[in-house]
This record gives structure tokens, sequence and C-alpha cells, in this order.
């Protein structure tokens, strides 16, 4: 990106080339009109009166402290004459000598009229630029609380998500001690052990999709201790995708929302597929369970549509989650978020 002094230099430029084509354009202007002593010479005049008020204009606005409007009328000012007496130096026309003293004051009022015109048609770009540059740093702010406010929302978002799962095995731990200690205490180390790798993932902006793999594997081993032969899972992705970046707790929604509303249900359980691939350059994840199915309603309640809002904050309209049915039974959840 241009520095500001570079940005100003360019824009100092292109100035002076639109300056240079105004006094070309004007001094075509004026020979038209036959005013001057041939083409050359009325061109040379322009050249001299324009750059002398683009000098003593620019040069003007330098100055702190004063009203922008009398900066610019003393530069016109200053400009118009002195370009006029160099001009009548360069092109050897005497304005000064006597009985010239009516078309000195002629190119000086020209140098005003004109000059006016072309400072005018310059601080108009500029008001402009200025108004564009503050919309931008509006929108600059703008975009920095609305991301500010996503953040926050997606806190929000995770401590809605997180304590589903701790709360549940919890619960299950404490009904397995009275009838069998050794299956809790295998599910509270199997907890410990969870939780030690997945609330540093949570806490992270991002992790890895092998890193979510590895935590839906161990809360579905958890699971799998509560309902034993009913859970039937398969957790897999190609090795090049494991290293992905992906954003925490996303999956875990989605694998419990399968066990929950479709396995857990039924008497005889039934299988769950976590599978991670990519399509068409994008990472997509697979949930898929034979369990009981869409009961009417298909958006998949609090949990999925929490999941919705993460991925509309994360990825706006470059993520999503669908839902559809699985044949023969079951769900199909598909998530899809650009590979990073």
């Amino acid at each position: 990106m241009k520095s500001l002094a570079q940005s100003r230099v360019a824009g100092l430029w292109r100035e002076f080339l639109y300056t240079v084509l105004f006094n070309t354009v004007i001094a075509l202007f004026l020979w038209s009109l036959g005013f001057g002593a041939g083409l050359a010479k009325t061109w040379g005049f322009s050249q001299c009166i324009g750059l002398s008020i683009f000098a003593s204009v620019r040069g003007a606005l330098c100055l702190a402290g004063v009203h922008p409007l009398l900066l610019v009328s003393a530069g016109l000012a200053v400009g118009s004459v002195a370009g006029t007496l160099l001009g009548s130096w360069v092109t050897g026309k005497a304005v000064l000598s006597p009985g010239q003293y009516g078309q000195f004051a002629q190119f000086i009022l020209f140098g005003l009229l004109f000059g006016t015109v072309i400072v005018h048609f310059f601080r108009s770009r500029e008001r402009a630029a200025e108004t564009q540059a503050a919309l931008q740093e509006e929108r600059i702010r703008n975009l920095a609380n609305e991301k500010r406010m996503a953040e926050a929302r997606l806190k929000l978002l995770q401590a809605q998500v997180e304590p589903h799962f701790l709360f549940n095995t919890l619960s299950t731990v404490r009904s397995l001690m009275d009838v069998d200690a050794d299956r809790a205490k295998v599910m509270l180390e199997s907890l410990t052990a969870y939780l030690r790798g997945s609330l540093a993932h949570t806490r992270e902006g991002a992790t890895t999709l092998g890193e979510e793999l590895e935590m839906v594997r161990a809360y579905l081993g958890i699971l799998g201790v509560r309902m034993g032969s009913r859970l039937r899972y398969t957790v897999e992705a190609p090795d090049d995708l494991l290293g992905a970046p992906f954003a925490p707790m996303l999956l875990q929604p989605l694998v419990e929302n399968a066990i929950r509303h479709g396995l857990d249900p039924l008497v005889e359980g039934g299988e769950l597929s976590v599978r991670g691939e990519q399509r068409d350059g994008r990472l997509r994840i697979v949930v898929e369970d034979t369990g009981r199915g869409f009961q009417g309603e298909r958006s998949g309640g609090t949990g999925l549509q929490n999941v919705r809002d993460r991925v509309h904050a994360l990825y706006g309209d470059e993520g999503r989650l669908l839902l559809e049915e699985n044949e023969p039974r079951g769900v199909r959840a598909i998530l899809e978020v650009p590979r990073g």
C-alpha cells in the first residue's frame, strides 16, 4: 500500500497535469477568439499564469491558522500577477510598458476568472475525497464494532453450547456410581482427559480439523461407556485435511444432536458416521446417523441454530449448515466452510 506521503505526491502530480491540461484548453479557447499573438505565445502565457496560480494557491494552503477561503483568494491574486509578469518575460510581450497597462489588467482578470474555475474544481475534488475518507473511516469503525459484537456473540454462543455435554456426562456419572462404580470411574477419567484437551481449544479462535475430530472421538468414547453396544460410530478424514484450520465447537453440537435426538431415543441405538472431505475447494463435514430421523421440526432446535449463528458470524455467506434425510433412516447434517 502507498504511504501517506506517496499519496500526497501522487495527488500533486495529478493536479499539476490537470492544470497543464486546463491551461491548454483555455489557450485554445482564447486563440480561437483571436486573443493574443499566435497560438504558441497564447499557450505559453496561459501556462505561466495557470501554473503560477497553482503554485501560489498550493503554497498558501500550507499556512496554518488562516481560513482556507482567504488563503485561496490570496493565492489567486498573487498567482495571477506573478503569472502575468512571468508570461510577459517568457513570451517577450511587454505588458508593463506605457500604453499596455490595460492589457496587463486584462491578463490578470483572465487569470482570476479561469483560476477561480480551476481552483473550484480542485477544491471540490478535495472535499469529495475528504468526505469519502471520512466515510471510509466511519465504515472501518463500524466494522470494528461489528467484529467486537460478533466475537462477544461467539463467546456467548460457545458458553451456551459447552454445558450440554458436560452436564449430561456428569449426570450419567452420578447415575452410574450407584450401579456400576467401575464404569463411572472410566467415564470420569475419560471426561477429565476430554476436558483437558477440549477446553483450551474452545477458548482459541481456531483449531484444526484433526484436533476437532480427536475431540469428537473422545466425546463418542465417553458416550460409548453409557450406551454400550447401542452406539456404533466411525470418525474419519483424509490425512491432508487434518491440518486444515477449523473453528472450535462447531462439530461437536452436530454429533451431540445426532445422538441425543436420533440414536439415543431408539432402544436398539444405531450407527453414527463423521466424515471430513473436500469438495470444490471447500471443507465439508458430514455427520450421518441411522436414528429416528426428522420428527416434524427440521431446523434442529436451539443447538443447531447456535451452530448456524456461529457459522454465519465466522464465514458469512461462505459457510452453511444443511440438514437432510439419510437413507434408509436418520438425518444427515452437512457443514460446509471455506478451507483456510
